[in-house]
């Protein structure tokens, strides 16, 4: 598998879309997500996130019928929701590509962003952080150190009460 394509981010829909694809392939094939990608632009308004944020009950009962998208309500659902955080985030010092770059290292920008955004897990959030041009850590060094903790959090706890 090929790295995806980076992007240099020149408007607030570019950070949305790539946020949104990243919630999108969480257990998904990325494949089927790719293929129907051009569906999602035209569904989403290009990501326009006002545009995004300004969706009611009505939009998302249509996209959640729509055949061009994948139609897991729960995630567009989160997109509505994100793209109204991503304009929040963005009325703040720096707009949103200064609150991205205000956290202290990769692992608070993580944090950062699982925090605020729905749908967005530690592999989604890598590629966010990747496909916009953020520092990252090499992917194997990343994978390492991704699955050494998560077999760290599945391993049995010894009874202290024994």
């Amino acid at each position: 598998m090929q790295a995806p394509h980076q992007i240099e981010p020149t408007k607030l829909a570019d950070y949305l879309e790539v946020l949104t694809k990243a919630v999108f392939q969480s257990g998904m094939s990325w494949r089927v997500v790719e293929a129907k990608w051009d569906g999602f632009r035209e569904a989403f308004a290009d990501f326009d996130p006002a545009t995004i944020a300004a969706f009611t009950g009505d939009d998302i009962d249509r996209l959640a019928e729509d055949t061009r998208i994948i139609r897991n309500r729960r995630k567009i659902e989160a997109t509505v929701t994100n793209a109204e955080t991503i304009l929040t985030l963005d009325g703040g010092p720096g707009g949103f590509t200064g609150w991205l770059r205000s956290q202290a290292d990769f692992d608070a920008t993580v944090a950062a962003l699982r925090g605020e955004f729905r749908f967005l897990g530690d592999t989604g959030t890598y590629f966010f952080l990747y496909v916009v041009g953020e520092k990252v850590p090499p992917h194997e060094e990343w994978m390492k150190a991704h699955e050494s903790a998560q077999r760290r959090a599945a391993a049995p706890r010894p009874d202290r009460h024994t």
